[in-house]
């Protein structure tokens, strides 16, 4: 990324929406504010041309403001560039809009983030788990998740009794 490339983002319609521009290891990481997500995406794909969506991720920082960070990898194929969006979500409401109308891709992305961190997607066309059974009341990587699990929150098959070996 270069400053010329900053520069172009800095006259954009999105700047106003950026919290903090962070580079590290020849990638930018810009934060944005939450509900500007729709907007900043449509605007980095049209006209930055980040035309793949790598991942999306979740961390949790188990904090009392912003405790959710989502992230989401972009890349402009054409210029070999990279870039991270990320925006931070609270506790009591982590609900951010879904990307699936600018990346197809994003649909299973956010099914994990929502199965694994409770991260909710507005307007996801099958918002449901991938990993846990539908009626698991818990998300498995939030800190206060216990790493042994909860104990009878859901059935475990019967393990096999050891087979001899011939």
């Amino acid at each position: 990324m270069t400053d010329t490339f900053l520069n172009r983002i800095k006259d954009s319609k999105i700047q106003d929406y950026i919290i903090d521009v962070r580079g590290y290891a020849n990638e930018i990481t810009i934060e944005i504010h939450a509900d500007k997500v729709p907007v900043v995406m449509q605007t980095l794909k049209e006209s930055f041309g980040f035309n793949y969506l790598a991942d999306i991720t979740a961390s949790d920082h188990y904090s009392d403001e912003g405790r959710f960070e989502l992230s989401y990898n972009l890349v402009n194929m054409d210029d070999k560039q990279r870039m991270r969006i990320s925006c931070r979500l609270e506790e009591d409401n982590p609900v951010v809009a879904t990307v699936v109308p600018f990346w197809g891709s994003a649909e299973w992305y956010e099914r994990e983030a929502w199965d694994m961190m409770g991260i909710k997607f507005d307007n996801h066309p099958d918002l449901r788990r991938i990993y846990m059974p539908e009626d698991f009341n818990y998300h498995p990587l939030r800190k206060e998740f216990p790493q042994l699990g909860i104990p009878g929150s859901i059935q475990v098959p019967e393990k096999d009794p050891p087979k001899e070996y011939k």
